[in-house]
């Protein structure tokens, strides 16, 4: 680790990052897209509602800014992820963990963003993120044994991504899976990285802070603050909505 490489961004730093710029983007996600809103604000029977109405064409035009700066999120916690998979003293414990908080965020998620109690249409990304580590796992203990084994296994993980259809899906363990496979080639990593990334115009610039990170934890708040950050602020969003827009 060079001398400058010490004065960038901690770990505890990226997290900050990546749960700001998730806030916003479901800001725009659970409040700004919802119907409810969109009725409250006066889209009634408007064959262009945002064109006849001043308040819907703001919340429009604001629902996109959030959501471009909210791309930049997911990357960040790929590579995270990753980082916590490599220097992780108990991958079972670490994978246990992202398994309850899979479990304990998806009534809120569902609520959110599906305004109901339960939806199988979609599934949180703790979920992406346990299969990412279970890809990771696979190809770490698989590949000496037998590459078609880790391949297999790996494919399998994002297959079931998709046919949960999780947040990102199979394109999510597969991101994962790159940043893992690219972890000690940094300009490789961040060009494959932000080619993936192609499809959502700001989510390259993840890479900015990436590319900064130092290499230490850091210490700011503790773990449980950021793993229950997602179920807590979802939840925060819904009981938004529903005390301001009844829905």
């Amino acid at each position: 680790m060079g001398p400058g490489r010490a004065e960038g961004l901690s770990g505890s730093a990226l997290k900050v990052i990546a749960i700001t710029t998730m806030f916003l983007d479901h800001i725009g996600a659970a409040i700004l897209e919802s119907p409810v809103v969109w009725a409250a604000l006066g889209a009634g029977e408007e064959i262009d509602p945002f064109f006849n109405s001043p308040a819907l064409a703001l919340c429009r035009n604001v629902d996109i800014l959030l959501r471009l700066i909210g791309r930049v999120a997911f990357p960040i916690f790929c590579f995270l992820l990753v980082e916590g998979f490599l220097h992780t003293r108990s991958l079972r414990r670490y994978m246990g963990r992202m398994a309850a908080f899979a479990l304990l965020s998806e009534v809120p998620y569902d609520l959110a963003f599906y305004e109901g109690w339960f939806d199988p249409g979609s599934q949180n990304v703790y979920f992406t993120l346990l299969l990412g580590l279970l890809a990771m796992a696979a190809v770490r203990y698989l590949l000496p044994k037998s590459a078609l084994l880790a391949l297999g296994a790996a494919v399998g993980c994002a297959l079931l991504a998709q046919l949960l259809r999780t947040d990102y899906g199979a394109f999510g363990v597969a991101f994962i899976l790159l940043l893992y496979v690219l972890r000690d080639r940094e300009p490789a990593r961040t060009a494959a990285g932000c080619l993936a990334l192609c499809w959502e115009v700001t989510a390259p610039l993840a890479f900015v802070p990436i590319r900064r990170y130092n290499g230490r934890r850091g210490h700011l708040g503790g773990k449980w603050f950021f793993y229950g950050f997602y179920p807590a602020h979802i939840l925060l969003l819904w009981a938004v909505r529903m005390a301001v827009f009844g829905g």
